[in-house]
């Protein structure tokens, strides 16, 4: 069974700058590759996504095409840098925009996005990887995606200093360990959900 995944990457470095939560991001989709999960990425930053709780918030908002891709996927991965301890505004955009989910049902009255996976994928130079992927575990079960086992994977470095993810010389064993079981447990748990759905309201 073929499945495919988004990545929004939460970023405030536009492109073509590096980011270590798109280098964090990438990898969860090159680990869900080994499970046959093709995968493609969006920097939210790049794109005009407008503030509001609508699937379209007017002309040249550009998070219809995006939310398109959100419901053409299996799985969406959602990463995000810590800043001031939160998720970065930019990811909490794109939570408040998938709020209008909660309107929008199949013809059996389920939410579009049940049978969606979700998982979180948090980077930051200070303590807060739990916190952080609480929030967005809460919000996106909130709109009608399902949370696998160890579905996030996170990097933070020791507090009050200034490395960055992208620049470590390799990628530390735990991470990639979280970022592996992250990644077989979405697959896993999509492939269930796409041969049974969840029964209608």
């Amino acid at each position: 069974m073929q499945l495919t995944a988004l990545a929004l990457v939460g970023t405030l470095t536009p492109s073509p700058a590096r980011s270590s939560s798109e280098l964090l991001a990438r990898q969860v989709l090159d680990a869900l590759a080994e499970h046959d999960v093709t995968g493609e990425l969006v920097r939210l930053v790049d794109h005009d996504v407008r503030p509001g709780v609508q699937a379209d918030m007017g002309e040249g908002d550009a998070w219809p095409a995006i939310r398109a891709k959100v419901l053409a996927a299996d799985i969406l991965v959602l990463a995000t840098p810590i800043w001031l301890g939160q998720p970065s505004s930019v990811t909490k955009r794109a939570l408040e925009r998938l709020d209008a989910e909660l309107s929008e049902t199949d013809d059996e009255g389920r939410l579009l996005t049940y049978g969606k996976v979700a998982v979180v994928a948090v980077v930051g130079n200070e303590d807060g990887a739990h916190h952080t992927s609480a929030e967005l575990f809460q919000a996106l079960d909130d709109v009608g995606f399902t949370i696998p086992a160890a579905g996030v994977t996170y990097w933070v470095g020791r507090a009050m200093e200034g490395t960055d993810y992208q620049d470590l010389d390799e990628t530390p064993e735990p991470t990639a360990g979280t970022t592996a079981t992250a990644a077989r447990n979405a697959a896993h748990l999509a492939r269930l959900l796409r041969a049974q759905p969840y029964p209608a309201g």
